[in-house]
């Protein structure tokens, strides 16, 4: 059993709501900018253009 001391904020639901909604949409921009990385790797491989690919890679790998 959790214990908690009686002048301590309680988590509220409205908290918790909000926590949860800022990590689904956390979520959702991340999902978002890899998928805009992988059209531009893709783009970046068509154009035979190496420093694109290199660095949007790069950028990936850092977010993935």
């Amino acid at each position: 059993m959790e214990k908690r001391l009686l002048n301590s904020p309680q988590p509220t639901d409205e908290n918790n709501d909000s926590v949860i909604a800022e990590m689904f949409l956390n979520n959702v921009m991340i999902e978002f900018r890899r998928e805009v990385l992988r059209k531009e790797i893709d783009l970046s491989l068509q154009e035979r253009n190496k420093v694109a690919f290199l660095q949007l890679s790069e950028e990936l790998k850092k977010i993935s």
